[in-house]
């Protein structure tokens, strides 16, 4: 069986999983050479540990069942996207409204800024330009198809 197929079994098991648990969806699936699943979940309101758990528990049972790998010959991890994971969905977008991200488009340039909104087509990301009176704040529209990734900034 091909990773794609295996990734995409697993993906229909986790959809069926999350049916009744509307605040959290799917991020990704990875499965590496040696039968290590790695799903990556996520919550509008984040995802507790507990609740990772309780997934990873469901989803090996599930995984189980299928009898995808014989004798239970695969490891499972579940949890989080950690903050150097890019921001892959429109719902982690929605999530992160009011935190400093930064962008980097398809032709290498990036800027940083606070994200103030998100539409179905693009993002609005105010940023400064310049320092002390020379400063100048901004809302730069960006379109989604320009974006090649975004991740989180952590500002002190």
């Amino acid at each position: 069986m091909s990773t794609e197929t295996e990734i995409s079994r697993i993906e229909g098991l986790i959809t069926a999983m999350l049916a009744d648990e509307t605040a959290y969806f799917l991020v990704s699936v990875r499965i590496k050479p040696t039968s290590n699943i790695k799903v990556f979940l996520d919550g509008d309101e984040g995802l507790a540990i507990e609740k990772c758990v309780s997934f990873n528990r469901k989803l090996y049972k599930l995984i189980e069942e299928t009898g995808m790998y014989p004798e239970g010959e695969f490891s499972l991890e579940v949890s989080s996207p950690g903050l150097d994971e890019p921001l892959k969905l429109y719902r982690q977008y929605k999530k992160n409204i009011g935190r400093f991200i930064e962008v980097l488009f398809l032709d290498g340039t990036k800027k940083e800024g606070k994200l103030l909104e998100v539409t179905e087509a693009d993002i609005i990301v105010e940023h400064t330009e310049g320092k002390g009176k020379k400063a100048v704040t901004q809302q730069l529209v960006i379109p989604f198809n320009h974006i090649k990734s975004t991740t989180v900034q952590i500002k002190f």
